[in-house]
């Protein structure tokens, strides 16, 4: 069952990577989750900086584990950090957690420990700069457990069922021979990056194929991997890689699905049952009802 949030709820606002940079778009994020009605904990995050973190690794993993009896923990921002803290072996309570980026190895340690709740999706410094249809996408989601299903550009025809996991490619390939990134086989899988050169997105993809973590996988979708519009020739490049590293396996494929570092980073709830349709390019995630 997703558990849902009701107003007067206590959310948690974590910073378990880098420090914040960006008050402004901080306190912006904290507006819009008090116009939910959610009651904010902000745990004093923008006067908090150790080197290029929000705090020392002992405080930032003290920070998770207190938390985890919340309803919802949303990140405030990513950068680098989140992952040292999963060489403690957290333990993760059922609430919803939300995050995106380099938060996604916590997103990942959570589901494959066994625990449901993890989404992803905007962070506070993120969320102003969000359109209204995906700020209502994750109101929905958290408030009524619903969501819309969404498009993308296919690649690859034939439809793909079971649960669905989401990453930022990078964190994922850093989790491979880990205990925290979860069993793949007969998973859909949605990898997202930005900022990456294509020989880079190259060396993952090919690293993947090596590792051979993608036998078995029901289907796979790409998010957005460049938060410009304008880099048309990019995109071309990474299609075109795309289909030639995966052209010899057997399951549909769906590029340019809205996920990712761009505005209108629609929200996944990871480990739920999801429809990848390679035939319309279309995403439909199947939440239990309550």
């Amino acid at each position: 069952m997703f558990k849902k949030l009701r107003r007067g709820d206590q959310v948690e606002i974590l910073a378990p990577s880098s420090f914040i940079e960006n008050q402004d778009d901080f306190n912006k994020g904290i507006d819009i989750l008090k116009k939910w009605d959610l009651k904010i904990n902000q745990n004093n995050l923008p006067s908090r900086k150790f080197r290029y973190f929000a705090g020392d690794d002992d405080y930032r993993f003290r920070e998770i584990e207190r938390a985890q009896n919340s309803k919802l923990i949303i990140f405030a921002n990513g950068g680098w950090g989140a992952a040292r803290l999963l060489e403690r072996n957290p333990k993760w309570g059922d609430g919803l957690m939300l995050g995106f980026s380099d938060t996604c190895s916590l997103l990942l340690s959570k589901y494959s420990s066994g625990s449901y709740g993890a989404i992803h999706g905007p962070m506070v410094t993120t969320l102003s700069k969000e359109p209204t249809w995906s700020l209502e996408r994750l109101r929905k989601l958290l408030f009524e457990g619903y969501i819309d299903d969404i498009s993308g550009i296919p690649l690859k025809k034939g439809i793909a069922k079971g649960e669905i996991i989401v990453s930022n490619l990078t964190i994922a390939s850093f989790l491979v021979g880990t205990e925290h990134l979860p069993n793949l086989k007969g998973k859909i899988i949605i990898f997202e990056d930005v900022n990456e050169d294509i020989y880079k997105i190259d060396r993952m993809l090919t690293f993947w194929r090596l590792s051979k973590n993608l036998v078995g996988i029901a289907g796979i979708g790409f998010g957005t991997f460049s938060n410009s519009m304008d880099e048309t020739e990019k995109n071309n490049h990474l299609k075109d890689l795309i289909i030639e590293r995966f052209s010899e396996f057997d399951f549909p494929i769906v590029y340019d699905l809205p996920i990712g570092h761009i505005s209108g980073n629609a929200c996944i709830p990871i480990g739920y049952k999801a429809e990848l349709n390679g035939n319309n390019g279309t995403l439909k995630i199947i939440l239990p009802k309550s």
